[in-house]
């Protein structure tokens, strides 16, 4: 499990054969909330035990589709997502949370779902947040929002203290960076609109994002780009069994996850 795997750089057309030929639900027999059907994704490695309860506890009254990227786990991850009901994405080898979670992303928007939902792949989110980050979508006429366990009804449980730091830290310099209010800017939790995807400043098929930069990237990419974001409040809940609540390296995957904030500022990157 704390052995990280070589990462197999998949070419973004294998990736989009790999959709197409995933068979979900279409047109009118979709599950709607308010008129709109709704994809959660999960990118999942090794997450046995876990992955499972994950997708049974989301709505499935207002969500139509789970999808749970497996992202090349060596136990029992895809018979326990799809048994408990989720279309499976197989990855033949890892390719980072970054390339999970891109994947799911793109799952949602070629198969015209109007809103995707992330969820932690470990069951690290609660599935009966996703009503009232979607009406907060819906209600603002908001693009994206970003779920926040620091602002009031947000939740945090068996939370360590480095990580709390760290998080507040990063949110810290992602508002002076980008200018944007935004208390839990490494949150995983989030909502958006397929057009977000349509970005023109958006370019998820950099290798440089495929491990833990991906989300912040999404995150910047669409604050910068002028859409509107806001954030509504999610308990995030970290497991006694991992190591320092996560399988996150020290100090590399921190880094993996603050370099965009640097690379994209400083317009090293796009």
């Amino acid at each position: 499990m704390g052995h990280k795997p070589s990462l197999r750089k998949y070419s973004k057309e294998e990736i989009l054969q790999l959709i197409a030929k995933t068979d979900c639900s279409s047109g009118d027999a979709r599950v709607k909330y308010r008129g709109l059907s709704i994809c959660v994704v999960m990118a999942s490695w090794n997450e046995e035990g876990k992955v499972g309860q994950g997708v049974l506890a989301v709505p499935r009254d207002i969500v139509d589709t789970v999808v749970v990227v497996n992202n090349g786990s060596i136990d029992s991850t895809e018979k326990e997502a799809s048994d408990a009901g989720a279309i499976v994405i197989n990855h033949a080898k890892n390719l980072g949370a970054g390339g999970g979670y891109r994947t799911g992303w793109i799952f949602g928007k070629e198969k015209d779902f109007d809103i995707v939902v992330e969820l932690a792949g470990d069951n690290q989110d609660d599935p009966n947040d996703i009503p009232k980050a979607v009406d907060k979508l819906i209600d603002e006429k908001l693009d994206y929002v970003q779920g926040s366990r620091w602002i009031k009804e947000g939740k945090r449980e068996n939370m360590t203290v480095s990580r709390t730091i760290l998080t507040w830290v990063y949110s810290l310099l992602f508002r002076l960076l980008f200018k944007k209010k935004i208390t839990d800017a490494t949150n995983g939790f989030r909502v958006f609109r397929k057009e977000v995807l349509d970005n023109p400043k958006l370019n998820l098929w950099q290798d440089w994002l495929l491990q833990y930069e991906m989300e912040p990237y999404l995150l910047i990419q669409t604050c910068r780009a002028g859409y509107k974001v806001g954030e509504a409040p999610v308990t995030k809940r970290y497991h006694d069994d991992m190591n320092d609540n996560t399988k996150m390296v020290p100090f590399k995957s921190w880094w993996s996850i603050l370099r965009p904030l640097f690379l994209l500022s400083l317009r090293i990157k796009s």
